[in-house]
């Protein structure tokens, strides 16, 4: 039981803090992504079953058609069997 106790000495160099930390900062964004991912698709999942539509409140716009009467006579004459 002794030596589970014993003080140990050792040195840590900086350069292993620096590493240690950028170590741990890399399983945190790891994990974050991990997560996030998984919460997206179990949401996916989870309107699917509940028939719940996220985009039936959202108020959406026409597709915009610009008509250009030039454009469409040099695109006719250009390629004069398409139309």
């Amino acid at each position: 039981m002794n030596s589970f106790f014993s003080p140990i000495f050792a040195y840590v160099d900086p350069s292993v803090m620096t590493y240690t930390i950028q170590a741990v900062a890399g399983a945190v964004i790891a994990l974050g992504a991990v997560i996030g991912v998984t919460w997206r698709i179990m949401k996916k999942k989870t309107q699917k079953v509940l028939k719940i539509d996220e985009n039936s409140k959202k108020e959406m716009e026409e597709d915009v058609q610009i008509i250009d009467d030039n454009a469409a006579q040099k695109d006719s004459e250009s390629n004069p069997g398409k139309q």
